[in-house]
C-alpha cells in the first residue's frame, strides 16, 4: 500500500486519531427525556439552542438553526439575494461545502488563490476578480484563522459587495475582539461530527438584517411560515421555494448541551494549538500556517505545518499510530467546477499543495501527546 493511500485509522486505545467528536456527558441522559416527549423535529430546543448561540457568538445578530453547514451556506447567498449568473469571488482552497451551493444557484464562480502564510483567502487575488458584475465575496477562516476582515470590508463597501464568511472552522475565534458570527452581513457555521462540537449534523446562520429573518425561517422549512401554521392562521399559501434545511430538537439537545462546555472545549484546543505552535516554529525546516496579526483570534480548529517532505512526514507519524492528513483539497481539482478554473492560475496553491499536513487537534488530544508529535515532526522534517 503507497502510503498516499494511507486508509483511516481505526478508534482502538493506542494511537492518535486526526479528529474525535465532541459530545456532552450530558447529552444521552437529555436525548432519552427528548426521546420520550412530544418534539423530536423542529421545536422549542431549535429556539433555546438559537438563542443560547447568539448571546455568546452573535450579539445583535439574527440566528437561524439549520441540518448542516452546507444547509446554511445556501440560505446565506439565497438571502443575499444572488441570482443566476451573478459572479461571486471565493478561495481555492476549502471544503466542497462552500463552493456547491452556487452550482445549485447556477452562479458565475470566481475562484482566488489563497495567502501561503494562512491559506486564507489572497487578498491581492479578490482585487484583481472584481468586475461590475460581482455581487458578493465568499470568505473562508481556515483553520480557525480569521481572514483579513478590515482589507475584505473595505473592499465590500467600496464596490457594494456582499460579504459572507464561511465561519464553520471559526467557532469562537474573533476578529478586534468582535466574535466571528458578528461581523459580516453573513457567517455561517458547521456542528458536523468533526467539528469543534457536534450535534450529529447541523449547522448556523447569523444574519445581519434583521428583516430577513422571517425569510430565512420560512425557506428554512418549505416557504411555510410555521409560526401562522401553528397559531392556525396561515392560509394554506406558499409564495417562495423554501427548502427542508431546519435543525431537528434532538440535534438541537446535543447543541445546547455542548455549548455550556464550549468555553472548557475551547480553553482546551487553544493549549494544544499553543503547544505545537510553540515546539515547532522555531524549526525552519517546518512552516506552521498561522501568522501573529493581534487583531485575530484563532478559532483553534484545525493546527496545519508545511514541510517539503511531507508524504514522507505523514508515514513515519502513521508508523507511530498517530494520524494525520490534508483534510481539505485545492476546488480546481474536482471535475464540477472545471468550467470556472480553465486557463486560470494559483499559484500559492500549487505551492502548498504537496506540502501542508494537519494535525491532531481535540480533546483527547494532550499537550504530552501534542509535544510528542511534535517531536518526531521535527525529527523527521526536511
Amino acid at each position: 500500500m503507497s502510503f498516499k493511500d494511507l486508509p483511516i485509522m481505526q478508534d482502538k486505545k493506542k494511537g492518535v486519531l486526526l479528529f474525535y467528536p465532541y459530545v456532552s456527558k450530558k447529552t444521552p441522559i437529555n436525548i432519552k427525556k427528548k426521546l420520550s416527549g412530544r418534539w423530536l423535529g423542529q421545536g422549542p430546543m431549535v429556539d433555546k439552542f438559537e438563542n443560547d448561540f447568539k448571546k455568546k457568538f452573535a450579539r445583535k445578530y439574527s440566528v437561524i438553526a439549520t441540518g448542516s453547514g452546507t444547509d446554511s451556506l445556501h440560505l446565506a447567498y439565497i438571502l443575499a439575494g444572488l441570482k443566476k449568473g451573478d459572479e461571486v469571488i471565493t478561495t481555492i482552497f476549502t471544503c466542497t461545502a462552500t463552493n456547491i451551493p452556487m452550482l445549485y444557484m447556477d452562479l458565475k464562480i470566481k475562484f482566488a488563490d489563497i495567502e501561503r502564510d494562512t491559506m486564507n483567502i489572497s487578498i491581492d487575488s479578490v482585487k484583481k476578480l472584481i468586475t461590475r458584475k460581482t455581487k458578493a465575496i465568499v470568505c473562508v477562516h481556515y483553520g480557525g484563522l480569521p481572514c483579513n476582515m478590515d482589507a475584505l470590508q473595505k473592499i465590500c463597501k467600496q464596490k457594494r459587495i456582499i460579504l459572507i464568511e464561511d465561519a464553520a472552522h471559526a467557532l469562537g475565534a474573533k476578529y478586534r475582539k468582535k466574535p466571528i458570527g458578528s461581523i459580516s452581513d453573513f457567517s455561517t457555521f458547521s456542528f458536523q461530527a468533526i467539528k469543534h462540537f457536534t450535534t450529529g449534523d447541523g449547522g448556523m446562520l447569523t444574519i445581519k438584517d434583521k428583516q430577513l429573518e422571517d425569510k430565512a425561517k420560512r425557506i428554512r422549512w418549505f416557504g411555510i411560515d410555521r409560526k401562522k401554521k401553528q397559531q392556525g392562521i396561515w392560509k394554506n399559501d406558499v409564495h417562495e421555494i423554501g427548502y427542508k434545511y431546519q435543525m431537528t430538537d434532538l440535534s438541537a439537545t446535543m447543541g445546547c448541551d455542548a455549548l455550556r462546555d464550549f468555553n472548557k472545549i475551547y480553553k482546551h484546543r487553544k493549549k494544544i494549538y499553543n503547544t505545537y505552535l510553540q515546539e515547532l516554529s522555531p524549526n525552519s525546516r517546518v512552516r506552521c500556517i498561522h501568522d501573529y496579526d493581534k487583531k485575530k483570534e484563532h478559532g483553534a480548529w484545525l493546527f496545519t505545518i508545511a514541510v517539503n517532505n511531507k508524504d514522507f512526514v505523514q508515514k513515519k507519524l502513521r508508523e507511530h499510530s498517530i494520524e494525520t492528513n490534508q483534510v481539505h483539497f485545492r476546488n480546481d481539482r474536482y471535475s464540477i467546477f472545471k468550467k470556472f478554473v480553465k486557463g486560470k492560475k494559483f499559484p500559492n496553491m500549487d505551492y502548498l499543495e504537496n506540502k501542508y499536513l494537519v494535525l491532531p487537534l481535540h480533546h483527547k488530544v494532550t499537550v504530552q501527546t501534542a509535544k510528542y508529535i511534535s517531536k518526531l515532526i521535527n525529527k523527521y522534517a526536511k
